[in-house]
């Protein structure tokens, strides 16, 4: 179930012995995609590192997620479909030619995209997706890039911000589109959308 305002989240376990250590959200993003894709059960995660595992204050530490001292946190899981094939992320997916010039879309289930607090308001188990949508001049890139890491660039008039479960971006020209960092393909259309409580980490 996701969570509500005032809840507590989270519980004390360990990993179970079919979990599965990942080192990076590419690595979890690649679990997830051969699981969906031969009809597998997603396997829990444990944490080791990535912008999801930062978002969960994770601290990479092996002996406390196989211990009785690590945290389970149900999870959601992004998915966004390009031209008629389904991906999935478990962190962020930015749709970019360039971070200095042109229009970057980004879909925000974590709150971090490396040193940059992206979504400082982003909960990775609200049933929703943190977007923004900006093309900003390179004055006002350089000065948002300078209030990243503190999360301070927001808000900002240049960047439109919604919270959402779904959405559709229509790009006006191919762009290269990034899934928990890694480039997978190009494109002109996205219908992008929100799993609720698909995964379960440890942390």
């Amino acid at each position: 179930m996701t969570i509500r305002k005032g809840e507590r989240w989270g519980e004390p376990g360990a990993l179970p012995a079919d979990g599965v250590l990942v080192r990076s959200d590419a690595e979890a993003r690649a679990m997830v995609e051969a699981a969906r894709r031969t009809g597998a059960p997603v396997p829990s995660f444990g944490l080791l590192g990535g912008d999801l595992c930062r978002t969960l204050g994770g601290r990479g530490d092996e002996e406390r997620i196989r211990s009785g001292d690590a945290m389970r946190f149900p999870m959601d899981l992004g998915s966004v479909l390009i031209d008629g094939r389904l991906h999935w992320f478990v962190a962020h997916l930015v749709a970019r030619r360039s971070w200095w010039h042109g229009r970057v879309v980004a879909a925000m289930n974590a709150q971090w995209i490396g040193a940059w607090d992206v979504a400082p308001r982003s909960h990775p188990n609200d049933g929703l997706l943190d977007t923004f949508d900006a093309d900003l001049s390179l004055g006002d890139r350089l000065k948002a890039r300078g209030r990243l890491a503190t999360g301070t660039h927001l808000p900002h008039p240049g960047i439109r911000e919604r919270r959402t479960a779904s959405l559709r971006v229509d790009l006006e020209r191919p762009t290269d589109v990034w899934l928990d960092g890694e480039r997978v393909t190009r494109a002109r259309a996205l219908a992008i959308r929100i799993e609720a409580d698909a995964l379960d980490c440890y942390v």
